[in-house]
């Protein structure tokens, strides 16, 4: 006699595809906000704590974007990556003359815009701001950024050029978010133009 085997017959779970399918689309929406671009907002802030030079003379005041592009880098690192963090000229360059303009005023000098030949003059460029990708710390994430200014002073013949660079690498297991990103980007503004309106030399040449 043939033994008899008893076959279980097989059950679809009740809602299984709408389950895989709302999880697929969790997983694309996550993965689209994590390659998404950036755009930040520039908002440095100058120390209050700058040498005073000035009595109170007119300096003509140029501030410069002299970057090749508004795009910093990217969160992975790739050249032609999705996840592209931008601050554009137009909006950092306002805030960069606000500031710069605060700052001669606390060094106790008045800013202007006129092109006066005989007046002092400085020249601020912010030359550089990257934001790259690093891989020095094994299972955390890496970004690594740079902001290069230049502060050109002139004043009866005689010229001063200061080059300033601040750097800061922050490790992360979770990539940062727009917020995140903002705050590193201006605290490296910050710091740059604190480098720069810092300088002894650079306040002696306008006051002279």
């Amino acid at each position: 006699m043939t033994p008899r085997m008893n076959a279980r017959p097989w059950h679809r779970t009740p809602g299984s595809p709408l389950l895989w399918a709302l999880t697929m689309l969790l997983l694309l929406a996550v993965a689209g906000c994590s390659s998404s671009p950036q755009y930040l907002k520039a908002a440095p802030q100058v120390s209050g704590n700058l040498p005073a030079s000035g009595s109170g003379q007119a300096v003509t005041l140029s501030v410069i974007d002299g970057r090749e592009s508004d795009v910093l880098g990217s969160r992975s690192g790739a050249v032609m990556g999705t996840d592209t963090i931008t601050l554009q000229t137009g909006d950092v360059l306002p805030q960069l003359r606000s500031q710069a303009e605060y700052a001669l005023r606390q060094m106790g000098f008045t800013p202007a815009d006129d092109t006066d030949a005989t007046r002092p003059r400085l020249t601020l460029t912010l030359e550089r701001l990257d934001y790259a990708h690093g891989n020095r710390q094994p299972l955390l994430g890496e970004a690594e950024l740079e902001a290069v200014f230049e502060a050109e002073a002139t004043h009866g013949g005689e010229g001063y050029v200061g080059r300033y660079t601040s750097r800061r690498s922050q490790s992360y297991a979770l990539r940062p978010d727009v917020e995140e990103n903002t705050q590193m980007i201006n605290d490296l503004l910050s710091d740059g133009l604190n480098r720069a309106f810092g300088d002894p030399a650079l306040g002696q040449l306008l006051a002279r």
